[in-house]
């Protein structure tokens, strides 16, 4: 199949004619023109009612070709479909809607390390393009311009064809720490740079809220965010979470993880030798670390000196941990405001 993207954008295009945000306001006049796609020049998007030798699949978001190629088109809205083939070679959706659709994709078998890639629907939801290559890259993804042709059965130009992060065809951070102050957007990054994946185990180590309504706030809307298809453990006990996991984890954070280290061990007060014992662990653990791992941590170095002994013990032990980790890391890096300080 020949596939001729003739616009990669939303429905809008990008930028949004009359829109004044910063993302449209850096781009020319027509950038992106608003999706269109063709195959073979004969059927047209959505694919309803293709032509003979041609099959629609999943309701017309998808074709089989007469070579027997196969294509599916994910818009913006609509859920990952239930009766795809074994595998689709080529696969253009909406990333900038909900990127851990292509998650559910690669967990259902309908895309593989083999299938090609791209986004489509591209506008202003992300604030420039080098910030959507970034996220694509994350993602085993491409984008194409408008006008590409994309063929069946070739490299397809400007595609992720066969290296989607952790499969071993491209360079993933093994070890990836990402530190910042509170509300800083940590954890969203944390939680977009796994998102595309299709097994997730996301290790909550904070409390659960009970008895506290604004912390149990904080949980539920954490739980909200998160794709449906992850796993959830909570737990202090990170070494086995670690030594155990069969899929990438993604830790929030080692802030909650410390307190709770010393609630156990009742070292705000007391002795603090098994504090450091369980941060050494800790080390060792993610220095062997059997999966990908994204882990939040706050950084405590930036503000006011704790009044107290405990409380600044507390942040001594943090900073310590956090520049052991770092050591140890292939990514590093500091959230402000939404925004990634490479570390």
């Amino acid at each position: 199949m020949k596939i001729l993207v003739s616009g990669t954008a939303g429905g809008a295009g990008w930028p949004e004619p009359g829109c004044r945000c910063a993302s449209c306001a850096g781009l020319p006049s027509g950038h992106r023109r608003p999706f269109e796609l063709v195959v073979d020049g004969v059927a047209r998007f959505p694919f309803d009612d293709p032509p003979s030798g041609y099959r629609a699949r999943a309701g017309g978001l998808g074709l089989a070709g007469p070579d027997g190629s196969r294509l599916l088109c994910l818009p913006p809205g609509r859920p990952v479909p239930v009766d795809g083939p074994a595998r689709y070679d080529v696969v253009l959706i909406d990333l900038l809607d909900r990127p851990e659709r292509l998650g559910e994709l690669r967990r259902a078998g309908l895309a593989d390390d083999r299938t090609a890639v791209v986004a489509v629907g591209l506008d202003h939801r992300v604030r420039s393009e080098e910030e959507l290559a970034r996220r694509l890259r994350l993602w085993g993804a491409s984008a194409v311009p408008d006008g590409t042709v994309l063929e069946t059965g070739r490299a397809l130009p400007g595609t992720a064809i066969g290296r989607r992060p952790g499969d071993g065809g491209a360079t993933a951070p093994w070890r990836t720490l990402l530190l910042g102050g509170s509300r800083s957007g940590k954890s969203a990054e944390a939680e977009l740079r796994l998102a595309a994946e299709p097994y997730v185990t996301y290790v909550a180590t904070g409390p659960s809220g009970a008895g506290d309504g604004e912390w149990a706030a904080r949980v539920r809307a954490h739980r909200e965010r998160r794709p449906a298809h992850w796993a959830t453990v909570e737990t202090a006990d990170l070494v086995s979470a670690i030594g155990q996991a069969t899929a990438p984890l993604l830790i929030d954070g080692l802030g909650t993880w410390l307190t709770a280290v010393f609630d156990e061990h009742g070292a705000w007060e007391g002795d603090r030798a098994p504090v450091r014992e369980r941060c050494d662990e800790l080390v060792a653990a993610w220095r062997q670390t059997p999966v990908r791992l994204v882990a939040v941590s706050d950084e405590v170095g930036m503000g006011v000196v704790p009044a107290t002994p405990s409380g600044r013990a507390f942040r001594d032990a943090l900073g310590r941990l956090n520049e052991r980790l770092a050591a140890e890391s292939e990514y590093v890096a500091l959230v402000v405001a939404g925004r990634l300080v490479e570390l």
